[in-house]
């Protein structure tokens, strides 16, 4: 056998082998996308809560469009991506019925980008000054988009690495996207504690303390 016929064979072996590496890859996506809502069922369960009320958002960013579709694949529908650039580069190469979710530091001149790249864009997690609430407002209603569902975000852990706003003005806040944002639908608060802060009733009551 000489070398180009060497090399075709190993060519043939190699196209053969990718829809096996393929097949491979969606089974690993499956499985993990079954723990983490085993998981979740258990959470739910010793909390007396309805796994059904719980949504699982998984975080893509720097992941690959092709990697992202074999979780939508597996059947989860729900993304979440922390950078304007990246989400708005792989929105298109994505089925349109999958839901974004915004995890990310937004700046007020993203906001445009972000809201006409992905009109599936469901959610922005991150709000966390008045200034930001306005533009997601006026944005959506130029664009003529439903209104977008938004979450504000709260320093709980007090750590200068992680934004939020101080939980001092959270309900001040609250009350702004409520009552003067009218494409906006507040949703929720999200707040991310320290790393080495434990996930017991105690802390959690202290967090909700700060804010209320």
């Amino acid at each position: 056998m000489n070398n180009q016929e060497a090399k075709r064979e190993k060519d043939s072996e190699e196209e053969a082998e990718s829809p096996m590496a393929a097949s491979a890859m969606d089974g690993v996506a499956s499985t993990a996308l079954r723990s983490v809502f085993h998981r979740v069922q258990q959470a739910a369960e010793r909390s007396g809560r309805s796994a059904d009320r719980i949504r699982v958002v998984a975080v893509s960013k720097t992941k690959p469009a092709s990697l992202i579709h074999q979780v939508y694949d597996a059947g989860h529908r729900f993304f979440g991506e922390n950078y304007v650039q990246e989400i708005v580069e792989k929105s298109p190469q994505l089925p349109s019925d999958i839901e974004w979710h915004f995890i990310g530091n937004l700046q007020s001149n993203k906001v445009k980008p972000l809201l006409t790249g992905v009109p599936n864009l469901v959610m922005v997690e991150t709000v966390d000054d008045e200034k930001i609430a306005n533009h997601l407002n006026r944005a959506v209603e130029n664009i003529g988009r439903k209104p977008l569902k938004v979450l504000v975000q709260v320093n709980t852990s007090g750590e200068e690495s992680k934004f939020g706003i101080d939980p001092s003005g959270c309900v001040e806040l609250v009350k702004h996207v409520s009552t003067a944002c009218p494409n906006l639908e507040f949703c929720g608060l999200m707040t991310i504690g320290m790393p080495d802060y434990t996930s017991t009733p105690e802390n959690f009551k202290v967090a909700v303390l700060q804010i209320f």
